[in-house]
């Protein structure tokens, strides 16, 4: 329990609340807060449990993970009960993504609340990034052409499912499908569902309940794994391809006649 009092001490900090100010929420002494601060003595679990409660976030949290890394918006809550995983900064103070890599993928939907499986992920950095939460995730198939099965789609975190902008592509996080990377339309008001698009029109879309959505995961930019061949840089390759998606290019096609 030796980072709980630096944490608690940077939690109140981050509220802009004085030891008096936190106690008199918490319903306790500001000389207790003062002692658990210091480190005089150590919260029991039930105090514990209300630090949890008050500052929204697990007791494991409190515990194992150092918050003073963290900054005022580095903490995003998922309805009123779950946090994610905190933004992880180097000593630089650059914000560092973790990397779901392939052979991890399919154990996602099992770890993605669980910070000792977040904490073990790999982390690079990507400096052009906006700012926010940001989470690296591989692509499997050929349904998001042109994006090569293997590819990694960084995307930032998005809060709310109502926060979607239509057609615009997310990492969709499922509680039926798992992890899945689409165009998403909100069709929330007409039936409380996502619409998920693949580019790739030989795939059906298809509808899923709102309630049924763990995470959502906006576009940001793309690595691609692999080399294109060189017929597929070509612009009639390129136009027969989005010609397959049905795109009209007809512009495009008149420079290349």
């Amino acid at each position: 329990m030796f980072m709980i009092a630096a944490n608690i001490r940077h939690l109140r900090t981050l509220k802009k609340l004085s030891q008096e100010a936190l106690a008199k929420s918490l319903g306790i002494t500001r000389s207790r807060i003062g002692s658990y601060e210091e480190g005089r003595s150590e919260p029991s679990i039930d105090m514990l449990i209300v630090f949890s409660d008050f500052f929204k976030l697990p007791v494991d949290l409190l515990l194992r993970t150092d918050l003073t890394k963290t900054n005022d918006g580095s903490f995003l809550k998922i309805g009123e009960n779950r946090i994610l995983f905190p933004m992880v900064i180097d000593l630089e103070d650059d914000d560092l993504i973790e990397v779901v890599p392939v052979k991890a993928s399919a154990g996602y939907l099992n770890g993605y609340d669980d910070p000792e499986y977040i904490d073990q992920l790999q982390k690079i950095k990507l400096p052009f990034l906006p700012t926010g939460k940001h989470r690296a995730f591989p692509i499997k198939g050929d349904s998001m052409l042109p994006l090569k099965d293997g590819s990694f789609v960084v995307g930032r975190f998005i809060e709310n499912v109502r926060d979607i902008q239509n057609g615009r592509t997310y990492v969709v996080l499922t509680n039926s499908q798992g992890m899945v990377y689409k165009r998403v339309y909100n069709q929330i008001k007409d039936n409380n569902s996502l619409l998920l698009v693949s580019d790739n029109k030989t795939y059906n879309p298809y509808l899923v309940p709102a309630q049924d959505v763990l995470e959502l995961w906006e576009f940001t930019c793309c690595i691609n794994t692999q080399e294109y061949d060189e017929h597929e840089l070509q612009i009639s390759s390129i136009i027969r391809m989005f010609n397959e998606l049905g795109v009209e290019l007809k512009a495009l096609e008149k420079m290349i006649q």
